[in-house]
């Protein structure tokens, strides 16, 4: 029997708002959230696909119909966004149709010559592109679309990764992992905490053709390895939840990139990484939101 889906999108005001609406609605059974801001073509240039200001956006997440019907969550749902005065848009999505869903909405990327994304179906990039990369999202985050993916890729263009070890914090659809292994990465770990994401990163993976990348799902970023490099593009609340067990992860004359989060948190996060014998690099800014990239040598 086909499984169906309930599809809630909204638009939101700011990016605290967002994040308190994913807790919410993560409460609730909600998955596979889908943050859009912006659009970028194959064209250098980067295009705003919403005018709402910054920090505003579109989402889109799902849960199962029987467990929306089963639980009366409509109810909830209604009270919550009720609390933020926002409205939504409810659909059904049968599983099947998962592929016209984002077929219809997903248009290649490409940052500068350094890499391009794309769906199968749509044509190779011109050899001038150094990477390509195909991408299934479905339900995960990470596309190249949303500046906090896109600025990463930038900085991902100045780092070595040849030779090293990869710790991809919230892989959301393996996009970052896949392209580290595609810069010389020996071996990446890349982990989430979301079903959907793993399911889908692993798909794209084996896309790919990547073969150094092995996907966890985990509820903690501590790991037993120490690594060379760790991108993390999650959001500032996950990123000062979780920065002391991933440096404690980290390995001495090490690499870090963190992202999703926007231009006000950017002093703020350099201060907490610096207590924690981050130096700070540069930071790549996009829109109202900014990548920051950190070493460390003791």
């Amino acid at each position: 029997m086909t499984k169906e889906y309930i599809q809630i999108a909204f638009d939101f005001d700011h990016q605290e708002q967002f994040e308190m609406l994913v807790a919410q609605l993560s409460e609730l059974g909600f998955d596979g959230f889908n943050e859009e801001e912006l659009s970028v073509g194959i064209n250098d240039g980067v295009q705003m696909a919403n005018e709402l200001g910054k920090g505003a956006g579109h989402c889109k997440t799902y849960i199962l119909a029987t467990e929306f019907e089963a639980n009366n969550i409509e109810n909830e749902l209604n009270n919550i966004f009720k609390q933020y005065s926002l409205t939504y848009l409810k659909s059904v999505i049968k599983e099947q149709n998962w592929n016209a869903v984002w077929e219809s909405n997903f248009e290649p990327v490409r940052v500068a010559d350094f890499v391009g994304i794309r769906a199968h179906f749509h044509p190779h990039f011109e050899p001038s592109v150094l990477h390509d990369i195909k991408i299934t999202p479905k339900m995960s985050f990470g596309t190249g679309h949303h500046a906090t993916t896109y600025s990463v890729i930038q900085l991902m263009e100045s780092i070595d990764f040849k030779g090293k070890s990869v710790y991809d914090f919230g892989t959301g659809t393996g996009i970052l992992a896949i392209l580290a292994e595609k810069l010389g990465a020996a071996s990446v770990l890349a982990v989430d905490n979301d079903d959907w994401c793993i399911e889908n990163a692993l798909e794209n993976i084996q896309n790919n053709d990547a073969e150094r990348i092995k996907i966890e799902k985990v509820n903690s970023a501590l790991q037993a390895t120490l690594f060379d490099i760790v991108l993390a593009n999650v959001n500032r609340h996950i990123i000062e939840a979780n920065i002391g067990e991933i440096t404690q992860s980290t390995s001495l004359n090490s690499i870090l990139v963190l992202s999703g989060l926007l231009i006000e948190d950017q002093e703020d996060i350099i201060k907490l990484a610096k207590n924690l014998n981050w130096t700070y690099i540069k930071a790549q800014p996009l829109n109202g939101w900014v990548s920051l990239m950190f070493s460390r040598h003791c």
